[in-house]
């Protein structure tokens, strides 16, 4: 995804995350009693308590201001069921990241950002950290980075309630190794939300290092919103190349994941919210719902049509919540709407 802070062309990403502290009649657990009554334990995240729901809408929030509206978190459409942050910054530390608000988005304090993301997980939705994005270069190719990654993951959960994280790195991705973090994530919270973004290079082949991450965390993965923009023309499923802009784009370029290991409810359709949210492959909504009529029913195909349909497919995906209120709300009104109605 396209990260870029001014320009046209922009990014290019239940989860309760505490483990349960069982206590009673004001009984505090801790290393030892005295420590216990010294340091009494910090009380952990509030759970989250709902589901990411079967058909989901997932969109990116800018921490940023690059000329899209400026949002805070509690200003994000309702339509959106998965809200990514973005973005997680890299540390000095191989693998490392960090997290700070830009100044620009508005907020007075961390603790009002953190009152946000529970405000909206309260309303039922998730709200993940992303990292990465075209400028986020994050190296994890080695036990160490990939402990630091995990480790990193699980503190931002910690301090901000993220309920999970999404991986949006363009710059290379080692499958070994960001499956041994993801899965060490996993470890500690154990309902985390994973969504991925991936580019259209990377999921061509089940042998891609993307895809091989993603079928390697399958047992947990929530969903994979490759980005069908800023592209060049692509190999659908049947060996025809498309080029994108089209439904045929979108629906020959999913079959490859829906046939390649990933279940239906793991792939989602990732769009610019507008023409300025990206360099290319922008459509209209009402391309973005042809294109998953046509996955779940097999009406609204182009002149390619999957041999069978994928009722359970998980919805769409836009760049960015931002630059969709700057366009009126077209995304989140008409391909939400479409993605809620799915059966």
């Amino acid at each position: 995804m396209v990260r870029a802070r001014s320009g046209r062309v922009t990014k290019r990403l239940l989860a309760g995350l505490a483990a349960a502290v069982l206590a009673s009649a004001g009984a505090l657990v801790a290393g030892t009693a005295n420590a216990a009554e010294d340091h009494p334990a910090p009380a952990p995240p509030a759970a989250h308590t709902a589901a990411v729901p079967a058909h989901a809408l997932t969109g990116y929030w800018q921490n940023f201001d690059n000329g899209a509206t400026v949002q805070k978190l509690k200003d994000v459409d309702d339509a959106y069921d998965i809200i990514a942050v973005s973005f997680a910054d890299a540390t000095g530390q191989p693998g490392g990241l960090t997290f700070h608000l830009d100044p620009a988005v508005g907020y007075g304090s961390v603790d009002d950002f953190k009152t946000d993301i529970k405000a909206k997980q309260a309303a039922g939705k998730s709200v993940v950290v992303s990292v990465g994005g075209e400028k986020g270069a994050v190296s994890v190719n080695d036990d160490a980075s990939a402990e630091n990654f995990a480790d990193s993951v699980n503190a931002l959960m910690d301090e901000y309630g993220f309920d999970g994280v999404d991986i949006d790195l363009e710059n290379g991705l080692d499958s070994t190794y960001m499956t041994k973090a993801l899965k060490a994530v996993h470890a500690a919270h154990g309902d985390v939300v994973v969504t991925m973004a991936p580019q259209t290079i990377d999921m061509q082949s089940p042998q891609n290092e993307y895809f091989k991450t993603a079928l390697a965390i399958k047992d947990f993965l929530t969903v994979v919103n490759m980005q069908y923009y800023n592209s060049g023309s692509m190999n659908g499923c049947d060996g025809k190349v498309y080029a994108q802009g089209t439904v045929d784009f979108l629906t020959s370029l999913a079959c490859i994941q829906l046939e390649g290991g990933l279940d239906p409810s793991q792939v989602g359709i990732g769009v610019p919210a507008s023409s300025k949210a990206a360099g290319s492959g922008y459509v209209a909504p009402s391309v973005v719902n042809a294109a998953l009529d046509c996955l779940t029913k097999g009406s609204g195909c182009g002149s390619f049509k999957p041999s069978k349909t994928y009722p359970g497919l998980r919805g769409a995906m836009t760049w960015s919540t931002n630059w969709d209120a700057a366009n009126g709300g077209e995304f989140a009104g008409q391909v939400g709407a479409h993605v809620h109605g799915l059966p």
